[in-house]
Parts: structure tokens; sequence; C-alpha cells
């Protein structure tokens, strides 16, 4: 009898989740709440999920505490994760991009900078890191400028990280911006993802606490580009399922991909004016350039294989 699920897998709030997959566990990382800068839980099977503790060993002194979101991490060693994450500048008074270091994927994780990794303090400040790992093994690291806080444009740039992961080389590279309608004045929320030729750029666009909030994508053959857009995004609001992005892709035991996101679910556990955004599983695919997502879901499906 084939195991099945059903939406969200996260029944409480967590907005903004990354997963990560470590030998045989799955990670979720999600922004700020329940006193925890970054909390943080574990599965065997992305849909069973068990609170581990928070991520985050304090604020940097830079930072002002309390305001930490959209965490994801990578692994650069067996014993070396770096977590990404956003927190308020004290400087400039900007929402910026800090990375923290710990010996295990649920941490500690500790920052002991002295300013952030990223801060575009005069284009609004940097925000929502994404870390990424070209197929010739060189990372980079994905970051959106936080136009949208002081009526500026908004858009997705890319850098390449220093081996250690808490530095950055070379300079960055504006990939794409808010130029779509639906887009209205917001791109946020990068993740890349490589298969077959093709970089994937998924994104979140529009107002994060409505109907409007959706997510796009834009394709290239190199990876800095240039991109080119999907005429409309390709997870949107449907039904109880409202405000559906900041997603993240993540591949099964089986090699199957799957989109994990946040969204509100009107008429059950939150809404979008005031409830809370748990976190969803849907599958996703890729092929010659076109991303191929079914729709979201609130109904039974297969659970993903470990």
């Amino acid at each position: 009898m084939t195991r099945t699920f059903t939406n969200p897998v996260i029944n409480e709030n967590f907005p903004d989740p990354f997963v990560l997959r470590v030998g045989e566990w799955y990670y979720a990382y999600g922004t700020n709440g329940g006193g925890n800068d970054v909390p943080v839980q574990r599965s065997r099977d992305l849909v069973n999920w068990s609170f581990v503790g928070n991520a985050l060993a304090g604020q940097p002194r830079w930072a002002r505490a309390g305001l930490t979101w959209a965490p994801e991490v990578m692994a650069f060693a067996p014993d070396r994760y770096v977590l990404y994450y956003t927190t308020r500048d004290t400087l400039s008074d900007r929402q910026c991009v800090g990375a923290a270091v710990a010996t295990r994927p649920e941490g500690p994780f500790t920052d002991s900078s002295e300013r952030p990794l990223v801060c575009q303090a005069d284009l609004g400040g940097s925000i929502d890191a994404s870390p990424f790992r070209d197929t010739d093994g060189q990372r980079y690291l994905l970051w959106k400028n936080d136009g949208n806080c002081c009526n500026l444009s908004t858009g997705i740039y890319v850098q390449k990280l220093g081996a250690d992961g808490v530095s950055l080389v070379g300079t960055e590279k504006l990939l794409i911006s808010n130029d779509a309608l639906w887009e209205g004045a917001v791109v946020e929320a990068p993740s890349l993802h490589v298969q077959d030729g093709y970089y994937y750029l998924l994104y979140s666009g529009a107002s994060y606490d409505n109907e409007t909030y959706a997510v796009g994508y834009a394709t290239a053959r190199t990876l800095t580009g240039p991109y080119t857009k999907a005429p409309d995004p390709v997870v949107v609001t449907s039904g109880q399922v409202v405000g559906p992005g900041h997603q993240t892709v993540v591949t099964d035991g089986a090699g199957q991909t799957w989109l994990a996101y946040h969204a509100w679910t009107l008429g059950a556990v939150g809404d979008a004016s005031g409830g809370q955004r748990s976190m969803r599983l849907d599958r996703i695919g890729f092929k010659g350039g076109r991303v191929l997502f079914g729709g979201v879901t609130l109904t039974p499906q297969p659970v993903p294989t470990p």
C-alpha cells in the first residue's frame, strides 16, 4: 500500500523554509518564531518533522536582536556548515546578510564577524541569501537587494563564495529585476537549480501577505546569464492555499525533485491577514528550460522516497 501525505507538512508557523539533506536526514530551517532566531526541524522522509531547536547561537555584534529571517545552510565539509541569514544591521539600519558557522547541521551556528557579509545599504539593504554549488564545484551566493523598503527597484544578485563560505570573491552581478507586471515592486527569495545544461532561477514576487504572492522562474545556459523569464508565475494562489512562495528545491532518495514552500491556508490554520505560513511540499520537474509544476495541493499524494 502506497503511503500518502497531505499538505502542510509542517502545520505551524514556519515561513521562508529551506531544506538541506545530510545523510539520511533532512533539516528544515525557518524565519524566527516561537522564541527562536532560526528554528530547525528534522525529518527522514520530508513529511514527518520534529523540532530540534534554535540553530543560531545569538546575534553578531553588528546586528539588532529579534529580526532574523530567511535562513539557508550549505555544507562545506562534514564538520563545517555555514548558515546564511538576514538580520538588521545597526550601523546602516538596513536588513543585511550574515554568515554563521557550525560543526553540525542543527547548530549551534556562531557568527563572530565584525560586519555583514552582504549589505547594499544604498539599495535598501540585502536579504534572502541562498547558496549554490555549481557542477564544477564552485560555490556562489545569491541574494536580493531590499529596495522595496524605500521605493527602489529590487533585483537578484549573485557572487562567488570563498572556500571558507564566509567571504565573497570578485564582484556581484545583477541577474534579474522586477520588470514583470505580476511581480509588482518585488522579486525576492532566489533559489538556483541546474539540470541538463539549464540554470533555473526560481524566485518569489509581489506581496508576501496576500494572494498576489507567487513563484516565477528565469532560465539561462550559463550561471551568470543572461536569464530569460517565463511570462507567468508557476506557483500561484489556488483555493484555500494563498500566497505560496519563498521556495526551495529538494531531491529525495529516488532522485525526484520537490518544491518546499510556505503559504497561508484560509479557513484552516491561518490566513493572510494575521495567520501563519506553514510549510508545504509538492513535486516539481525541470525539462528543456521549462519548469513543470502541477499546482499547489491539499489532497493526498505519495510520500517521497527517503
